[in-house]
This record gives C-alpha cells, structure tokens and sequence, in this order.
C-alpha cells in the first residue's frame, strides 16, 4: 500500500480515490504498451502510404541489374563453350600420337630391334615375357599383360568413336552438342589413362624382375618408360582444363537459372510495389494494431485496479491498514457505512417466490417502539444459502426515511405487502375453515340481535350453524378476502367455545361478527411479517 487519502469519519462519494496502491510493475508495462502501440501505428501508416519515387527507382535499378547480371553470366557461357571446343580440339591433337605410344608400347618390335639376344621378330609384350626368368615373374607379368592388352582395346573403341564424332563437330555447333562432346572426351581420357596405368604395371613388374635377377634393364625399356611419363603428364593437363570447363558450364547454367528467378521475383517485388499494399496485408497490420490497443486499454485497466475507490456514497467507519502495509486479496483494507440506511432479513424458498423488488414494506424496530418506517424491497438474492438443510435468500430493503436512531444491526420487523386490493369484502383469517370440499364459513341459522354482535363473551345459539362455502383471495396475518359466497352485512361466527359440565351435557358459546362494508379508500393487502436487522 502506497498510500491513504482518508481518516476515520470522512464523507466520501462514490468513486472517490480511498487508497493507492504501488503500481509501479504496472506503470512501467503501461508505457512499454503505449510506445508499442505508437510504434505500430508509424507502422501501419508508412504500410498504407503509396511507394515514393526513390523506392521505385532502386526497385527498378534492382531489376535491371538483375537482368544484366543475367546477360553477363550468359556470355561468360557462351565464352565457355568456345573455349570447351578449343580445348576438345588441343586434346585431338595430342591424344592420337598418346593413342600410338599405347599401341607401340605393346605391339611394336622395338625391343627386339634394339636387343639382338631378345631377336626381332617378337612384340613387346611377347619380349618382355621371354627375357624373364623366374616362373612366378612370368605368371605375373603374364596378368598384367592380358590387363594391358584389354585396357588398350576398351581404350580405343573409345577413342575411335569420339574421335570421329569430334570430327562431326564444328565451332558452330549447338551448345548441347559441344557439351555432350565435352563429356564423352573426359570420359575417353579417363580410360586412355587406365590404359596408361595398366603398362606402367606391366613395365614396372618386368623391371622389378631384372633388378632382382641382377639382370640389365633394356634401353628400349626405359625409353618406353621415359616415354609414358611425358604421356601421362600431358593427358592429365588434358583432364584438368577439360574438367575446369565441364565444371564453369554447370555454375554459369546455375547461375542462370538463379538469375531468371532472382528477375521474376524483382519484377513481381516492383509490380506490388507499384500497385500499393494488398487488402490481406492491410488487414494483417490493421489487427497487429487492434491487439496493441487492446494490450494497452487491458494494461490501464489494470492500473485501474491499483487505486481503491469508494463503492458508494459513505462515511469511512474503519481503516484497517497503514501506509507501507502488504495487502492480500479479499483483505478489508477500509470499512464504510452507507448514508442510505437499508434493512436485511432472510426469507425460506416459499415465501421468496411472492417477494419482488419494488414492493412496498413496513418497518418496526424493537429498540425503538414508537418508530414506524416505511421502505422498498432492493434487492432479492438469486442464489439461497443452504444451512442444516434449510434454504434461505437474503431481502435487502431500502428504508424511505433516514432516522437517526436507527443503528447497524438493530434486529428489525418488516411487513412486506405483497399485492392490494381496492374496495373488497374480508373476514378475520380465523373464520375461514376447510374441508375436503373447499373453504367455509359458519353462520346462525337463527335471528340474532345486532347488541350480541360487540359482546366479547359470545353468545349461545339455540340452533345448529350452516356451512357457507366461499372462494377466498388476498390474505395477510389477520383478515382474507372474501371473493363470492357472503355478502356485506352477513353474520359470521368467528370462533366458538365449547364447555363441559360435570354431567354429559356440553355447551356452547359463540362469537359472532357481521361481516362490514366495503372500504371506501384503503383496502386490504397480502402482507408478510419478518424478521431482519437494520445496516447501511
């Protein structure tokens, strides 16, 4: 609690400040609330603005530089495949003489040429098979031979049909062609290198043998040797610069690819942008905006709630706390009195069926027995109080005058009238009995002088009284309508006294009442007496 703005005995209004409570946590949300929701209404009035010039122009600068990005990444293409044919054609013009030694180093008779012991009549391979000594060489070098052999055929198949389709090929060709040329060349000197490896393998074993027999290495051997070296590194200069430009092809067909999409959506961005926001996305931010003002008016409610405000026009009775206190919901923090005096009195589930609010009720204190007040029924509870298995509902009464003597919790008598009648014909309550039948009066069936009617010791009828049925209407404690079945004037016995005598004989004395007029002003009413206490 931060602080308190009464005393004790101060006249207050209705919704006057009592108390504040510390708010600072709420204070402090209130201003995030208020800053985001200025935000979101810049937000929302930049959103709806029509695109300025500078906007356009970068969006359209954008595009256009979309485009020539495009337009560029196509020549860097178009450059590439030129340069792919031009390095198709360099490979053609080196692979045939690799093509050559592979089919010498394996099929020429230089070997022999050059050796008079080998004889010059065998083939390579056939030579270097019969020059080595040991059978397990042999058997080896006779694998690695075949491997060779079939290497080098797989190896010119290969050659023979890409060479002729370069052949087919010229500058001019369509760029799929040249691609697909490219392709299969990378492909052929992939193999034309197996082939390479594979008579490299079969040279080594052979050499590798001689050494280990101590026996000499051919001259022709090692220039063959010399010879493949130089081919192999000359064909993977080939496959690297082949490869390189296999590889440019597909980033700048990427790139491309890219480009179109990057242009299409800066051609839809500048289209929209244009053409203005769209009715969804003004909807979108128009609700953002609703929450932010909802977010603020439910956090100034809740500020709302950290100041204590008087419920009613009253007198402070009792303040229950100090400046600095901790309060706990549901706690009385201060305690007031109306200035309008009201009454409470609780009711069973019967009698609050005939209570409305409106109605008129008497009012008459025990404290005070010469004060008579009137009031009306204010409120009738909906809900009623179960306790030892009895339902009650509370009435609360609003008093028409305000007396000074009456006190908070002065026990109370309420008559509430529940409905009048103007002009009606009624009898005291008591002389209306039942039967299976319906209700019924008793009369004389005999004379009786109007001086007995007033004697309050009863008269004795010589003869038996009739039953006279009659419809019933209002009622209150002591008098009920009669409605049909007695006129004004009849005489009615009211109650009757019935004595015994010391022997068998009984008598009996009668009250009588004639029955009076119809009021003229006034009337009757069904009335209820209760019990309550006064309050404010």
């Amino acid at each position: 609690m931060l602080k308190i703005l009464v005393q004790n005995g101060q006249s207050v209004k209705a919704g006057q400040p009592l108390m504040y409570l510390d708010s600072r946590d709420v204070q402090k949300s209130l201003r995030d609330a208020q800053i985001s929701l200025e935000s979101a209404k810049l937000s929302m009035a930049k959103f709806i603005q029509p695109a300025d010039g500078l906007s356009v122009l970068q969006s359209e600068n954008s595009l256009i530089a979309a485009k020539e990005s495009k337009d560029k990444t196509i020549d860097n293409l178009n450059q590439t495949y030129g340069d792919a044919y031009n390095s198709i054609s360099n490979a053609f013009l080196n692979i045939p003489a690799i093509m050559t030694n592979l089919y010498d180093n394996i099929y020429s008779y230089k070997i022999g040429e050059s050796e008079r012991s080998v004889g010059s009549k065998q083939t390579n391979k056939d030579a270097l098979l019969n020059t080595v000594s040991v059978i397990s060489d042999v058997d080896k070098l006779n694998i690695l031979k075949t491997n060779a052999e079939n290497d080098y055929n797989s190896a010119r198949v290969k050659y023979d049909t890409n060479f002729n389709n370069y052949k087919a090929l010229t500058r001019f060709s369509e760029q799929s062609e040249i691609s697909n040329l490219l392709n299969e060349t990378i492909e052929d000197v992939k193999i034309i290198s197996q082939a390479q490896k594979s008579e490299v393998n079969l040279y080594d074993a052979w050499i590798d043998s001689r050494t280990k027999q101590n026996q000499t290495i051919f001259s022709q051997v090692l220039s063959i040797k010399s010879q493949l070296s130089s081919d192999i590194s000359q064909l993977n200069s080939i496959m690297s610069s082949l490869s390189s430009l296999q590889q440019s092809i597909k980033n700048y067909q990427s790139s491309i690819a890219d480009s179109e999409r990057t242009i299409e959506e800066k051609t839809q961005s500048l289209a929209n942008l244009k053409a203005g926001p769209q009715t969804l996305d003004i909807q979108s931010q128009q609700l953002s905006l609703k929450q932010k003002e909802i977010a603020l008016a439910d956090t100034q409610e809740k500020l709302a709630d950290y100041t204590v405000r008087a419920p009613f026009d009253g007198v402070v009775a009792k303040i229950n706390v100090q400046k600095g206190d901790s309060l706990s919901s549901g706690s009385a923090a201060i305690t007031m009195i109306t200035n309008q005096q009201t009454v409470e009195i609780s009711l069973n589930e019967v009698d609050v069926s005939k209570i409305k609010v409106g109605q008129k009720v008497n009012l008459t204190f025990d404290a005070i027995p010469d004060l008579n007040i009137t009031g009306l029924v204010a409120d009738v509870d909906s809900i009623g109080t179960v306790a030892q298995g009895v339902v009650t509902y509370n009435i609360k009464i609003s008093l028409d005058t305000q007396d000074e003597r009456v006190k908070s919790g002065m026990s109370v008598a309420a008559s509430i009238i529940t409905n009048i009648k103007q002009d009606v014909l009624r009898v005291p309550i008591s002389a209306v009995k039942s039967n299976g039948g319906g209700q019924y009066l008793e009369m004389p069936t005999e004379d009786v002088a109007e001086t007995s009617l007033d004697l309050n010791t009863g008269i004795i009828l010589k003869n038996p009284t009739k039953q006279q049925i009659v419809e019933t209407g209002l009622s209150n404690d002591t008098e009920i309508e009669i409605v049909s079945g007695l006129n004004e004037g009849d005489k009615i016995i009211i109650r009757t006294i019935t004595s015994a005598a010391t022997k068998t004989t009984t008598q009996a004395t009668s009250l009588l009442q004639q029955v009076g007029g119809r009021a003229a002003s006034g009337g009757t009413g069904g009335a209820r007496n209760f019990g309550g206490a006064a309050g404010r």
